[in-house]
């Protein structure tokens, strides 16, 4: 009998479907459409694209020229890849532009449905962004999709690191803009730190589109983004410690694998004072609960996590003497990217190589911060619904399912679980005997590099011929997954979250032509192409008859989202396919959340060895495990976030008076403002309201305003006259201030003294953020200690973070104004010494180039070096205009 809620289903039909349903008119308007636009010329195209613009600009609304603009963009896409999106995919593209998470199975062309809402968006004029998980992929889709959008007359752009600037500049101006998650965040970083506007390379965040985005918004948004330099080098203490963690027994410590959180017993506590004291690093007279001993407290820790949590081959490799982190959620290497707090230098002294030196954070940010810039998000994944909660608390975002267009034909198989790991491993290799032999491409998942070796090193005792991919072969990843569909293929994969190639029944056709020619390049291309088509055509045919691609994955992930990704790989399109999930109860979501109850059930059915209980209801149990496990996680990630909030709206206030700075022509009132407060700040000290003159510090104002203002003022005469209170005090020393600062402005010169001002003024904010963040670092870890006091650590964080960030802007203005008021311009004779010294270096330079045979030629014509007119405008980092090499600010433009 039917449920009330699938009887409802059944009539009225799911809020996704009504949801779906509620675009077909506009389907139906773009495919009216469609004649029309086949018949114009392909210069017609491109006119439309402006006679689009033009009406946006206008005033029309995006969605009024929406049927218009798709009809344009299928057209475009057709001439130019010879591909005509299906109705499936423009629906796709409408919630895309709606500003949803379009959830649409693997195979039905995502790269694709994103140029339409990029195109109908980029009408607007203000940019939008692609964003992907990887470098391949941004150049990759970029290169490919570019080819639709010239022929629609829009440019495209592609961000990656290590990106000459001006190439850079250009990506970020194009109508469509291809990057990664980190680069895009990065860059937002690098302009809030920039010196002048024209550096700057994001314009406004308008909208942008992220491809796997459960991977980008919720994987990847435990760990922000963080810009930092070198701090004081302490790896001699690293490796000392290195030899003491591993002297430690199993009761010395307890381990925690579902926090993973490590944590010392006494005995423990007991045994490394002792140690440390023998290695002369602790003093007899200290031990580790002091107050002195924090920073060994913290070493401490560090080291036993990396010795305990983080497995070589499964965290982390170990590569040019470097320790790459591994990505547990795609199996990919995070070049480049390195644990804080001093824990991978902790890893980095465990497994002996090179240790780099800590890092001070000096600009971050969260991904849900970043992403949360932009005026309109939008996202496309496989996998989305199971965290649909999620993405509409953090993001706003509402995750659409996308019918797919053809129907799945895949066969899900129910779980497989066996008693040990071992016997699960022979239950493995004997399905994928079994399928090889009757020529079934497989591929196998598993969670961790360690495990796929161990696998593949099985199949090949049992010689069956295999591939591997994991972060240790990333580079020939497209190439292995290419593969992945001939017959009887075996790929081994760790896991497959973003991998951006299809695994095609048969075989890649692009691949394998572009091997051909790679080859033998003499060869005739169409004639090529013809003879693999028709091959991989034949191999088609034969999957297809063994049932399609087998997807035989040996572990459940914490995330069922990770475990679909995996079973999308089969079924792409309406193939035929199948998936198995092989399971022990010595796998770690098993053996962590609840083996307990499936051990007993095991024992009762009296299983033999090597028998595997398969029933829907251990499916059931293990889903509610997942369940748990994915709404722990939600509520660290959402934790994570209320910190970083309160971080955030103190990043924005100082990023936006960043910018107001930069783009100002003049800020002098801004530092006059300052100077103002700075001394109404210290007359208040001295000579606070409500109070009689002879309760005054005349004095000590007077040293404190030469010190902080430079002011040389007879404050303490002015309070011995009849009828002078704190106001006329304040008035005097106002206009004595300014009335110097004018002075200074003449001997400068206007021009020079605001710059002068607008540079104090953005190296005094970047210095006295940087030391904010380390501040909000240590107040982070403190907090959390005050639980135990009954506080909330959270509200513990809010007020103290704000305290400190008043304090900070007080500095900050105490810092202007003191340094801005003690710059003055060189004397005669000092400018005299400047020009001494800058005709020595010019003496040298032409010694050394007639050594070399080549002078070094002026970057700018005309250059004269005792005329700093001829000079040129250059900024303080960029490269002298002499031609010597060297920074400017190192060279001519250096201060005495």
């Amino acid at each position: 009998m039917l449920g009330f809620g699938t009887l409802t289903k059944k009539v009225f039909g799911t809020p996704n479907d009504r949801k779906v349903k509620g675009t077909r008119p506009i389907v139906d308007q773009i495919n009216a459409l469609e004649p029309d636009f086949q018949a114009m010329s392909d210069e017609a195209l491109i006119a439309k694209t402006q006679e689009l613009r033009d009406r946006v600009a206008q005033g029309a609304k995006l969605d009024d020229v929406l049927p218009e603009a798709f009809a344009n963009c299928r057209e475009g896409a057709r001439r130019a890849l010879g591909l005509r999106a299906f109705d499936v995919q423009l629906i796709g593209g409408i919630f895309l532009h709606r500003g949803n998470i379009a959830e649409m199975k693997t195979g039905e062309g995502k790269t694709l449905v994103a140029t339409f809402p990029a195109y109908l968006n980029a009408l607007a004029g203000k940019g939008v962004h692609i964003v992907t998980v990887n470098d391949y992929l941004a150049r990759r889709d970029a290169d490919w999709m570019s080819k639709v959008y010239n022929r629609l007359g829009m440019t495209t752009g592609v961000v990656y690191p290590q990106q000459p600037d001006d190439e850079k500049q250009a990506a970020y101006a194009a109508d469509v803009t291809y990057a990664t998650n980190n680069e895009l965040g990065f860059d937002y970083l690098r302009d809030n730190m920039k010196a002048d506007l024209s550096q700057m390379y994001q314009r406004p965040h308008f909208f942008a589109i992220v491809d796997e985005v459960d991977s980008i918004l919720i994987d990847e948004a435990r760990t922000p983004l963080i810009i930092s330099g070198p701090s004081e080098d302490r790896s001699g203490l690293y490796v000392e410690m290195d030899k003491v963690i591993p002297l430690l027994s199993e009761d010395h410590y307890t381990l925690d694998e579902k926090t993973r959180q490590t944590n010392l017993t006494d005995d423990g506590n007991e045994f490394i004072e002792q140690k440390l004291m023998e290695l002369g690093l602790l003093p007899e007279d200290q031990s580790l609960y002091d107050p002195e001993s924090t920073t060994l407290v913290h070493h401490v820790n560090q080291g036993l996590r990396a010795h305990k949590l983080f497995l070589k081959d499964q965290n982390y490799i170990v590569r040019d003497n470097q320790v790459v982190l591994i990505d547990e959620f795609t199996g990919r290497m995070m070049a480049g990217r390195r644990l804080s707090d001093g824990l991978h230098q902790a890893i980095e002294a465990k497994e002996g190589v090179a240790i780099q030196p800590e890092n001070v954070t000096m600009a971050s940010v969260t991904f849900q911060n970043y992403f949360r810039l932009y005026e309109k998000l939008a996202g496309m994944t496989g996998t989305a619904t199971t965290e649909a909660e999620e993405f509409m608390e953090i993001y706003g975002l509402g995750v659409v399912e996308i019918p797919t267009n053809k129907p799945i034909a895949r066969m899900d198989e129910h779980d497989q679980v066996f008693r040990t790991a071992r016997e699960k491993i022979e239950g493995v290799v004997e399905a994928i005997r079994e399928a090889h032999a009757k020529g079934q491409p497989i591929l196998v998942g598993t969670t961790s590099i360690e495990k796929s070796e161990e696998l593949a090193a099985v199949l090949t005792r049992e010689e069956l011929p295999h591939n591997v991919l994991n972060a240790r072969q990333h580079e020939q990843e497209a190439q292995i997954v290419a593969d992945a569909g001939r017959p009887g293929a075996i790929t081994i994969a760790t896991n497959m979250a973003g991998r951006g190639t299809d695994i095609q029944l048969g075989g890649n056709v692009e691949m394998k032509v572009l091997q051909a020619l790679a080859a033998e390049p003499d060869q005739e291309p169409d004639a090529l192409r013809a003879r693999i088509e028709a091959e991989v055509a034949e191999d088609k045919k034969k999957v297809l008859e063994a049932g399609g691609l087998f997807v035989l994955a040996t572990e459940r992930h914490e995330s069922r989202r990770i475990d679909n990704q995996l079973r999308g790989r089969s079924g792409r399109q309406g193939d035929p396919g199948r998936s198995a999930f092989f399971l022990s109860l010595e796998d770690d979501l098993m053996r962590i959340f609840g083996s307990e109850r499936l051990e007993k059930v095991l024992s009762t059915l009296g299983m033999k060895e090597g028998e595997a209980i398969v029933h829907p209801w251990v499916n059931k149990s293990l889903e509610k495990a997942q369940a748990k496990v994915e709404a722990r996680n939600f509520d660290i990630r959402k934790t994570l976030l209320k910190f970083d909030d309160v971080m955030n709206d103190q990043r924005r206030v100082i990023f936006g008076q960043r910018l107001e700075i930069l783009r100002a022509e003049d800020v002098s009132d801004i530092v006059t403002d300052m100077r103002h407060q700075v001394i109404d700040d210290l007359v208040d000290t001295y000579m606070p309201p409500k109070t009689y003159s002879d309760q005054w510090e005349g004095e000590a104002l007077h040293e404190a305003l030469q010190e902080k203002v430079s002011l040389d003022q007879p404050v303490t005469d002015w309070a011995e006259e009849d009828g002078v209170d704190q106001e006329v005090i304040r008035e005097r020393l106002c206009e004595a201030s300014d009335a110097a600062i004018a002075e200074k402005t003449e001997a400068f010169g206007p021009e020079s003294m605001r710059n002068v001002e607008k540079q104090l003024l953005l190296q005094s904010i970047d210095a006295k953020w940087r030391e904010h963040l380390v501040t909000l670092e240590h107040l982070r870890s403190a907090v959390n200690f005050r639980g135990y006091a009954q506080r909330d650590p959270l509200n513990e964080y809010k007020t103290e973070s704000f305290t400190i960030f008043e304090s900070m802007l007080n500095a900050l203005r105490g810092d202007v104004v003191q340094k801005l008021s003690r710059i003055r311009p060189l004397t005669k004779a000092e400018q005299d010494e400047m020009l001494r010294q800058i005709s020595l270096q010019q003496q040298s330079r032409q010694v050394a180039a007639t050594n070399d045979g080549v002078a070094p030629a002026p970057l700018v014509d005309g250059f004269d070096e005792l005329d700093p007119a001829t000079w040129g405008n250059p900024g303080r980092n960029d490269a002298c205009p002499c031609g010597s090499g060297q920074k400017f600010k190192h060279c001519h433009g250096r201060i005495a």
